[in-house]
């Protein structure tokens, strides 16, 4: 190989390094636009926590910093965080039902309940079309999770 292919060959794969990086699938949580902040975060941050045990792929690799202090790996790819109304939080979760996509709930009976057995009992104490969402997560290939979403906006 001459110079003229070696500069290409790493030309090619600096681009290649720098290119930015698609997914074709979709994280996606919306959220009931009446929460109240500390609401949204808590909501947020459970229910992202069940797509990682069942869709491993959306786990990246292991941090380190430059002192090789090790830390836990994250997803591989953005959340996407959505708001919407009650009713849109029950088309959108009987979408995701359809498309039988991984989905994790969080219903307001959560707020009052202090951990994960009485989190489950909860939710297992009321049927899927009665359940009062206030949250859920969503993955899947990404046109599926825009329809899922279709109606609902960006959370601000």
């Amino acid at each position: 190989m001459d110079q003229t292919d070696a500069r290409s060959g790493a030309a090619t794969a600096a681009a290649a390094e720098s290119a930015p990086v698609r997914f074709d699938t979709k994280i996606a949580v919306l959220l009931r636009d009446d929460l109240e902040p500390w609401q949204r975060l808590n909501v947020t941050a459970f229910v992202v926590s069940g797509l990682g045990t069942t869709s491993p792929e959306v786990i990246g690799e292991p941090y380190a910093d430059a002192d090789d202090t090790a830390y836990l790996p994250m997803f591989r790819q953005p959340v996407l965080v959505f708001e919407g109304t009650r009713e849109m939080l029950a088309l959108a979760h009987g979408r995701a039902l359809s498309r039988s996509l991984p989905t994790a709930v969080f219903t307001s009976e959560l707020f009052a309940t202090g951990n994960d057995r009485d989190n489950r009992a909860a939710v297992r104490a009321v049927g899927t079309d009665r359940l009062d969402l206030v949250g859920m997560a969503v993955h899947g290939p990404r046109n599926a999770v825009d329809k899922i979403l279709k109606g609902a906006r960006m959370h601000p």
